[in-house]
């Protein structure tokens, strides 16, 4: 397999799971800083023009966040959470919510408003990040990983904690603090930060 990645983009979430499934995969680079997302050969792979991206043996091509994560899950089964119901529930928050209304506020105002608008943009960004995790605190509780063991969601738990913190310095409930200092303790994720250049 191969994962089509920007460092520091929320593939590192897939990325992450590639590294913890510990099966053979290769990386793929595609240079946002010179737009390669909107240039072929990639738009030939990804019309959607963005990551992750996880191209199959057979060429094939799997896009969008909670199903490559599903797909991993699938493969190695002991990523993949018992309560598929609960999991597929949190995916669609944190990826719809959290990252597409909260993150993207944040990292590109101008999708959302006029360029006089941007601080009270980013602002509105800042507060739906902050409220999308105090309504999960008490999901995730004191368990270590919010379904109870390390599972496929920790993916997306992880790029929206680290993004958080290193990003834009938002601060966690105590909880998500203290479970992205768990993840950040895992060799798979060392190994994924120092590959993309964030440790």
């Amino acid at each position: 397999m191969k994962l089509f990645y920007s460092p520091n983009a929320c593939s590192m979430g897939i990325h992450l799971l590639l590294e913890e499934a510990g099966a053979p995969y290769e990386l793929q680079l595609v240079n946002f800083a010179e737009g390669e997302q909107y240039k072929p050969p990639f738009v030939a792979l990804n019309p959607k023009s963005k990551v992750p991206l996880l191209m199959l043996n057979d060429h094939s091509t799997v896009s969008e966040f909670p199903a490559i994560a599903w797909y991993i899950g699938r493969l190695h089964p002991q990523l993949m959470p018992k309560d598929e119901v609960r999991a597929i529930e949190l995916f669609d928050y944190l990826i719809a919510t959290v990252h597409m209304r909260g993150f993207t506020r944040i990292f590109r105002p101008y999708l959302f408003g006029r360029e006089e608008d941007a601080e009270k943009v980013k602002q509105d960004g800042r507060d739906m990040i902050a409220k999308g995790f105090e309504i999960l605190s008490p999901v995730l509780g004191d368990k270590d990983y919010i379904l109870g063991e390390f599972s496929i969601v920790e993916g997306a738990l992880f790029f929206l904690e680290h993004w958080a913190r290193y990003r834009a310095q938002i601060a966690l409930p105590a909880n998500f603090e203290a479970h992205l200092d768990r993840l950040l303790a895992r060799p798979a994720v060392q190994k994924v930060r120092a590959v993309e250049g964030l440790a």
